[in-house]
């Protein structure tokens, strides 16, 4: 079968967009990856190194014909504004004519697509990254109800967080049983914690590797798929009837 071809821009030591990503592709698309940078510095410094490399790395993949490409890296768009955020993509799908989104755009757009309104933002960032992340949101025209502050054993880290502390934590923030999660960050596993938090409840779960691989999707079999209200259960076999997703 002649699949499409998706380019993804990832941070040098993310370790769970790629494996996510894959699956929720599946076989409808083939992912190609290149990493932005290593750059030294603070991470605010890094984060700004990866938004000053992104209008040269689209250039990474040198002619590969792409049906989509995608930055899933939600981090260094925080420090810029949405607008800013949507404007860059634009101006980058043109130059490169390939369609292009950040996973702030992407998560966006997602959300309009299911007409969310109001979220309870899941962030593992340092407390000055998860107030800018929120700010973000809140200029995109998000009601962000509540903000819960996910940490790993060690510190604040969307790479070291595990699974387990990621459901615990969700789970004492006791959240109403109606709210829409929105899991921020592409380094973060968040596959495996999408089944116990939704169960016995009526949440709308999204993350930021469910949002990017739905948008990358759309753009490779040309139309929306299907991204509905727990759109984990049927990930494994979405690209085969064009849906990510399925209602409970």
């Amino acid at each position: 079968m002649s699949r499409s071809r998706v380019g993804v821009i990832v941070a040098p030591a993310n370790p769970s967009a790629e494996p996510e990503l894959t699956r929720l592709l599946g076989s409808r698309a083939d992912m190609h990856v290149t990493r932005l940078p290593v750059r030294p510095g603070s991470l605010a410094e890094r984060l700004e190194s990866y938004n000053e490399a992104l209008p040269d790395l689209v250039w990474a993949f040198d002619g590969l014909p792409l049906s989509a490409m995608v930055m899933a890296c939600s981090e260094p768009r925080y420090l810029i504004g949405p607008d800013e955020d949507r404007g860059q993509c634009a101006d980058l799908t043109t130059a490169t004519g390939v369609p292009f989104a950040s996973a702030t755009l992407a998560t966006r757009e997602a959300m309009e697509h299911v007409g969310v309104s109001d979220i309870v933002l899941v962030s593992p960032y340092e407390p000055w990254l998860t107030e800018l992340a929120e700010r973000f949101w809140k200029s995109a025209g998000l009601n962000v109800t509540q903000v819960v502050q996910v940490r790993a054993k060690d510190g604040y880290s969307s790479y070291a967080v595990t699974p387990s502390e990621l459901i615990t934590q969700v789970e004492l923030a006791e959240l109403p049983a109606d709210a829409v999660l929105l899991f921020t960050g592409t380094g973060m596993a968040t596959l495996p914690v999408l089944g116990p938090l939704s169960t016995g409840n009526d949440r709308v779960l999204l993350t930021s590797n469910l949002c990017t691989a739905w948008w990358a999707l759309s753009r490779a079999v040309g139309r929306h798929v299907t991204l509905s209200r727990v759109p984990y259960r049927r990930y494994m076999r979405a690209p085969r009837g064009a849906h990510m997703g399925g209602a409970a």
